[in-house]
C-alpha cells in the first residue's frame, strides 16, 4: 500500500476512534434498546413535543451507529482489494480501492466535525433571523437572498423549516424574516452563521451602478425542557396586531399576530403565522431561546467570538463577503475559506464555510487570531 493511501487509512481510523469515543460505542447498543422500549410505550404521544424530541435523539444514535459501522466496514473491504491487487498487480482494482478510501477519508472528517458538535445547545433546534441592512430596495432584496439560501441549505439536509415572521420591503425582497430550524444539530451548524453578510454587484434595479449591500444573519438555539429560563412578567409587554404579508407564497393575513417585548434587554419577538394562543407561545419560547443565548454568550467565549454582537447591518461586524461584480467570489472572513462557485453557494452550498468555522472554534481560536489581527 502507498505510502499516501496509509496516512489516510491512518487519518479515517483516527476519526473511527473519535466517532466511539463521543458516541460511548461501547453502551450505544444498550441506549438504543432503550429509546425503543421507551417507542413502544402507548403513553408516549400523549406529550407530542417529549415524543418528537425522543424519536428525534433515537434517530440520531441509528444513524451515528449506520455512519461507524458503514465507514468501519468500507475501509476494511477496500484495504482488502488493495491487498488483493497488489498480489495480482490488477492496477484497475488497486486505483478503484484508492479512490474509495480518498472518498471515506472526505466523509469520516465530515463525521468527526459533526462529532464535534458537543455544545451545550449545539444538538437544538434553531431559530434564524435575517434582517436587511442600510441601502433601501437593495438591501431588502439581499436579504431574500440569503432567505432562500439559507432555506435551501436547511432543506437539503433534511431540516423542518417554519417561517415564524415576515416582513416585505417596501418595493422589492424583505425587511426581516424569521425561521425555526428543526432537526439534528441544526444550531451547532448554524452558530457560524451569526454576522453581518456584505454583498457587492451591479444593481438589478436599472442604476446599472455596483452597489454594496448589507444583511444581518441572527441565529439562537430553541431552548428545550431541560433548560430552564425565568421571565418576569412584569419585564414583558405583549401586543397584539394585524400583520399581512406581500403575496405570493409567504401571503399572510392575520388578527392574531403577536409581539412580545423584553423591557430589560429591549429584545422584541414576533409570530404571526398561526393562532393567537399558539403565536404567544411561539413568540414566547423565542423570547426564552433569546435570553438564553445571551447568557451562553456571556459564559462561552468560544460561542461569544462565533456570535459577535448583533450590532449595526455595515462594515464593522461583517462575518462574510459575497462578490458577484467584478469577479466572483465568496469568502469566509474569519477562516479565509473561498470559492468562486458564488451561484452554488447562493443556492446553499455552505457545508465548507460551517465546517472550517467549527474547526476553527475547536482549535480554540478567536476571529481575531484567525485574521492575524
Amino acid at each position: 500500500m502507498r505510502a499516501e493511501i496509509q496516512n489516510l487509512v491512518a487519518e479515517i481510523e483516527k476519526s473511527l476512534k473519535l466517532l466511539a469515543q463521543r458516541m460511548d460505542i461501547e453502551t450505544a447498543p444498550h441506549r438504543l434498546e432503550e429509546f425503543n422500549a421507551m417507542t413502544e410505550n402507548p403513553d408516549l404521544w400523549n406529550d407530542p413535543e417529549k415524543a418528537q424530541k425522543l424519536m428525534r435523539d433515537r434517530q440520531a444514535l441509528v444513524d451515528a451507529l449506520a455512519t461507524y459501522d458503514g465507514l468501519k466496514q468500507d475501509l476494511a473491504d477496500n484495504a482488502e482489494l488493495i491487498e488483493l491487487g497488489e498480489m495480482e498487480d490488477d492496477q484497475e482494482v488497486i486505483a478503484e480501492a484508492e479512490d474509495a478510501i480518498r472518498r471515506i477519508r472526505e466523509k469520516a472528517a465530515q463525521k468527526e466535525l459533526e462529532a464535534l458538535l458537543n455544545g451545550e445547545a449545539d444538538g437544538n433546534d434553531t431559530f434564524l433571523e435575517i434582517n436587511a441592512g442600510a441601502g433601501g430596495t437593495e438591501a431588502c432584496d439581499w436579504a431574500q437572498m440569503l432567505q432562500r439560501m439559507y432555506v435551501r441549505w436547511a432543506e437539503a439536509h433534511g431540516y423542518e423549516v417554519d417561517m415564524q415572521s415576515e416582513e416585505a420591503g417596501a418595493e422589492a425582497g424583505i425587511k426581516s424574516v424569521a425561521y425555526k430550524i428543526s432537526g439534528q444539530n441544526a444550531y451547532g451548524w448554524l452558530k457560524s452563521e451569526s454576522g453581518v453578510h456584505r454583498l457587492v454587484r451591479i444593481s438589478p434595479f436599472g442604476k446599472g451602478t455596483r452597489e454594496t449591500s448589507f444583511a444581518s444573519v441572527w441565529v439562537y438555539p430553541v431552548v428545550d425542557d431541560n433548560i430552564e429560563i425565568e421571565v418576569n412578567p412584569a419585564d414583558i409587554r405583549i401586543d397584539t396586531y394585524r400583520s399581512s404579508g406581500a403575496g405570493g407564497q409567504h401571503v399572510n393575513t392575520t388578527d392574531s399576530a403577536v409581539r412580545i417585548t423584553h423591557h430589560p434587554t429591549g429584545i422584541v419577538v414576533t409570530s404571526s403565522e398561526k393562532s393567537q394562543h399558539q403565536n404567544r407561545d411561539i413568540a414566547m419560547k423565542a423570547l426564552k431561546s433569546r435570553l438564553y443565548q445571551m447568557e451562553l454568550d456571556r459564559r462561552n467565549a468560544a460561542i461569544n467570538e462565533a456570535h459577535e454582537a448583533k450590532g449595526s447591518a455595515g462594515w464593522g461586524n461583517q462575518i462574510r463577503s459575497y462578490v458577484l461584480q467584478p469577479y466572483q467570489m465568496v469568502k469566509d472572513l474569519r477562516t479565509n475559506v473561498e470559492t468562486s462557485d458564488t451561484q452554488g453557494v447562493l443556492d446553499g452550498d455552505l457545508d465548507k464555510f460551517m465546517a472550517a468555522t467549527l474547526a476553527l472554534d475547536v482549535a480554540g481560536k478567536s476571529r481575531a487570531e484567525a485574521q492575524g489581527e
